[in-house]
Order: structure tokens, then C-alpha cells, then sequence
């Protein structure tokens, strides 16, 4: 039964998953994404959401309740210079789990987790992802406008010239 089981307790003591949870986050934080196995994985996503919601508000009262989680200085530098900005109009969901098949040696069901704002494969930049016919169509006639400008430029160039020549004359 798993009455009044509110987490994974991962098959460890206390401490030891809260270092591994810290270790983990601290991980994720610096590399954007991390392998592991699905159970560590879903209880990671648990960890550390909570901890990306604080550092949308850069405060010292927020500084210093990630660090208490984290117990890294450049893991918290990272993750409210740069994580942060980056995941401000998020309002969750701040992470995502793929799950990548089974371990060779103990065939455990692994998980690729990793901060969904960082992925390009699956989050393009919002300028490249925005086309539409009012777009192209201002292109092309953006590129009609350059051609038609060129030959202006040209003559311009041309009566430069002449000028030029007549003042030395």
C-alpha cells in the first residue's frame, strides 16, 4: 500500500537524496539538459520547478532560499543570470522528460530531462518562426525595392563622376 507516500524516496535515506536532488539540480541548471533514469527524472522535475518559479524575482530573500536547496554559488549565478530571463513568461512546465529506452547493464528505463526553453530543435527563435503572407509579401516587395534602388544608386554614382570630371576641367 502507499498510504501517505507523497514522493519517491528513490531508495534512500533522507540526506542521501537530498544531496542527490541538490547534485542533480545543480546539473541541469549548468548543462540545460541531463541523463538519467525516469524515476530520478520525475522526482528531479519536482525538485527543481519550484526553484525556477523563485528565481523569476531576483531578490536576496530568493537568492538565498535556492542557494539552501542547491548549496552551489555558480549553479545559482547561472540560473538567475541566465535561466531565468530566458523562462520569464513561462508560467510552468519549465522542464521536459524524454524518455531515451533502457540501460545496457541493468536495463533501467532512462530519461533525458532537460530545460524546455534551451532546446532549439523543439523551440525555435520566435523571429525565425514567424512567416506569413504578409511577411513574404513585404519581402518580395522589399526585393523589388532593392532592385529598383540599384540602378538609382548607379546613375548617382555615374553623375559623380561627370561632376568630377568637369570641376577638373
Amino acid at each position: 500500500m502507499r498510504h501517505g507516500k507523497k514522493f519517491n524516496h528513490l531508495g534512500r535515506t533522507a540526506s542521501h537524496r537530498s544531496a542527490l536532488l541538490s547534485n542533480m539540480a545543480c546539473s541541469l541548471i549548468e548543462h540545460k539538459r541531463i541523463n538519467t533514469t525516469v524515476a530520478k527524472a520525475k522526482a528531479l522535475r519536482v525538485y527543481v520547478e519550484p526553484l525556477l518559479t523563485k528565481a523569476k524575482e531576483d531578490t536576496t530573500h530568493n537568492r538565498r532560499i535556492v542557494f539552501s536547496y542547491l548549496q552551489n554559488k555558480e549553479a545559482v549565478a547561472e540560473l538567475f543570470r541566465t535561466v531565468a530571463p530566458k523562462i520569464a513568461e513561462r508560467n510552468g512546465g519549465y522542464t521536459r522528460i524524454i524518455k531515451t529506452g533502457f540501460r545496457p547493464g541493468d536495463a533501467a528505463d532512462t530519461a533525458l530531462i532537460e530545460l524546455v526553453d534551451f532546446n532549439e530543435l523543439y523551440n525555435p527563435n520566435a523571429e525565425e518562426k514567424k512567416t506569413t503572407r504578409r511577411s513574404r509579401r513585404s519581402a518580395t516587395a522589399k526585393k523589388e525595392a532593392v532592385v529598383a534602388e540599384a540602378p538609382v544608386v548607379e546613375e548617382k554614382a555615374a553623375e559623380a563622376d561627370s561632376t568630377e570630371e568637369k570641376t577638373e576641367e
